[in-house]
């Protein structure tokens, strides 16, 4: 992908905004495909929007990607149906697919193929508005996510209010559950606990997250784990997260030194499942629909590589038990 980088000057006396200034520089790229295509902003290696206001002396990072399409298309790519209604969309994602267009990943997503079930027609893209407006043109309907490798129950929104409606309980997340299952390697020391910590980028790796617990930077996390037994250094997890940031849970199980197998960006490669994907399954989804005053729950089977992988360890190792915290 493209990269930019460069340093203000000590003398810089301005306070423009980040893409402002990157516009008026000779070598800078304009507004429009700031926009639309970027996909990091660093400021003395931190994230930041492209709102930023830029000071002397900051050093500027930014990777953008070019040849972004002028539509979001329908395409016919099967999907597993849940639930539907004339509000709402619920769906069993499959592994390997991407939730909504982004930069990399244009075409095959979740979005791509709601569109075509739901007999919606190709969505031009914008050049100009804000950074929130053009990423809102790239996922109609989508009120929250799943990792591309995260298989499982996900909710979609057929129209703008029940959009605002399932937004609003996303947001506050206290009227719903997300329930995960995860297949993970090593044992927890207990058998059950409440993971609370803010989430930043690794600043070694831009593509991986880290929990910490000695700063306010970041985004704070919660995440509730149970484990429902061991088979040798193996733990199958249930898990809750009462937040909904980027990476939660998998980063959240590296902190617990449990992290799930077969994810190739937050643990080793594994000797006894060597071929393993991630082993990571939303579950259960109880959240309540446009209009109604209970929660309807919502739930999607144990996958066949989960199944797979419980087989293996089933008759390597007896199943145990870690006993209760008192």
């Amino acid at each position: 992908m493209p990269y930019f980088s460069t340093k203000v000057p000590p003398s810089y006396e301005g306070h423009e905004r980040l893409d402002k200034y990157i516009a008026s520089l000779p070598e800078g790229m304009n507004r429009s495909k700031l926009k639309s295509g970027v996909v990091e902003i660093l400021v003395n290696g931190k994230n930041e929007k492209i709102s930023y206001k830029v000071k002397a002396g900051d050093q500027l990072d930014i990777e953008w990607e070019e040849n972004i399409p002028t539509d979001i298309a329908p395409e016919p790519i099967p999907l597993s149906i849940i639930y539907e209604d004339n509000d709402v969309c619920v769906v069993d994602k499959a592994q390997g697919m991407v939730t909504h267009p982004a930069c990399g990943n244009w075409k095959g997503t979740l979005v791509n193929a709601l569109l075509y079930h739901w007999g919606r027609e190709s969505i031009p893209q914008q050049e100009g508005g804000s950074s929130a407006e053009l990423l809102a043109q790239r996922r109609p309907g989508i009120v929250h996510r799943l990792d591309k490798d995260t298989s499982g129950v996900i909710i979609t929104a057929k129209h703008r209010d029940a959009e605002e409606w399932l937004g609003a309980q996303f947001r506050r997340h206290s009227s719903l559950v997300k329930e995960y299952i995860a297949i993970c390697m090593g044992r927890p020391q207990h058998q059950h606990g409440i993971i609370r910590t803010q989430i930043i980028r690794d600043p070694k790796n831009r593509r991986r997250f880290r929990a910490v617990t000695d700063t306010e930077e970041g985004k704070y996390a919660v995440t509730a784990f149970r484990c429902i037994a061991c088979y040798g250094e193996y733990s199958l997890m249930r898990i809750r997260i009462a937040t909904g940031r980027t990476h939660q849970i998998r980063v959240h199980m590296r902190y617990l030194n449990c992290p799930v197998l077969g994810d190739s960006v937050y643990a080793r490669p594994d000797k006894l499942f060597p071929q393993a994907t991630l082993m990571l399954h939303a579950h259960l989804l109880k959240i309540r629909l446009p209009g109604s005053t209970t929660r309807s729950t919502f739930t999607s089977p144990t996958p066949r590589r989960f199944r797979l992988v419980l087989k293996e360890l089933h008759g390597r190792y007896p199943k145990t038990i870690l006993p209760k915290d008192r």
